[in-house]
C-alpha cells in the first residue's frame, strides 16, 4: 500500500460532478494497493493510528509537533491506483503491479471502515469513479508512506 499524505486547509471531492465530500483542516491521504495486497484489520488498524498521530502540524512554535488527533482535524481517503502503477519502461504507466479492481475495492473499504471505526472524522472519495480532487496544501506537507 502506498500512501501520498497532504497536510491540508481544505479539501474536496467531487466525483461525476458531485461534491462526495469535503473537509477543513487535516490530512488529505490518496491510496494506491499493490497486487497481491492482503487485508487485516489489526494491519490496516495500525495504519490508521500511525497517520492520526503523525506529528505533522505546528505546535506554538511553528514545529511539527502536533498530531492530526490534536488538533481534531479531519481525514480525506481518496483510492488512487495510478500510485503502485509502474514506470520502469518506456513512457507509460503499466499496471500490473497494481491491485486488480474488485480486490482494490475490497481493500479500500476494509481500510475506510477500519479507519471510521478509529478515527470518525473520516470521508472519503468514490472507487472506480472519474474525481476531482480540490485541495490547499498547508505547508507544503506532503508525506510518501510505504506500508
Amino acid at each position: 500500500m502506498r500512501l501520498v499524505i497532504q497536510r491540508v486547509r481544505r479539501a474536496s471531492v467531487a466525483a461525476d460532478e458531485r461534491e462526495v465530500a469535503a473537509i477543513g483542516p487535516g490530512l488529505l491521504v490518496l491510496m494506491g494497493f499493490a497486487a497481491n495486497e492482503e487485508s487485516t484489520a489489526h494491519r490496516f488498524g495500525r495504519v490508521v493510528q500511525r497517520l492520526i498521530h503523525l506529528r505533522l502540524f505546528d505546535d506554538v512554535k511553528a514545529r511539527l509537533n502536533r498530531s492530526l488527533q490534536e488538533v481534531h482535524g479531519e481525514l480525506l481517503l481518496i483510492p488512487q491506483i495510478t500510485l503502485t502503477a509502474s514506470l520502469t519502461k518506456g513512457t507509460r504507466p503499466s499496471f500490473h503491479t497494481c491491485a486488480p479492481p474488485e480486490a482494490a475495492r475490497a481493500l479500500f473499504e476494509a481500510f475506510v471502515h477500519v479507519a471510521k471505526t478509529i478515527y470518525p472524522r473520516t470521508s472519503t472519495g468514490e472507487f472506480q469513479t472519474h474525481m476531482v480532487v480540490s485541495l490547499e496544501n498547508d505547508g507544503p506537507v506532503t508525506i510518501v508512506l510505504d506500508c
